[in-house]
């Protein structure tokens, strides 16, 4: 790895990190809230390319935590995600 490589990274991070807490601010925003589902997705992809295609990883701790982080926060978004359309739906019923 070098610098460059090293802070693409941390940008990334950092950028990820200000969409999650946006969408855990403003959780009824269902722009947002896809777009923090899809970072997730993305970390999961990144990190199993990593480990499976790439092989520039291994299975250990340091790996097996932010996949853990991803599919759950992806489950659990997913199932959030229920609650957020049924909501939408009830409110354009009271609308109208």
């Amino acid at each position: 790895v070098n610098g460059l490589q090293a802070r693409t990274f941390g940008v990334w991070t950092l950028l990820s990190s200000v969409i999650r807490c946006l969408c855990a601010i403003d959780i009824r925003n269902r722009t947002l809230y896809h777009i923090t589902l899809f970072t997730f997705f993305l970390a999961l992809a990144h990190f199993l390319s990593e480990v499976f295609i790439y092989q520039t990883a291994a299975l250990t701790i340091g790996v097996m935590a932010p996949l853990m982080v991803a599919s759950f926060s992806i489950m659990g978004m997913l199932i959030g995600l229920q609650y957020l359309e049924v909501e939408a739906l009830s409110q354009n019923k009271k609308k109208n």
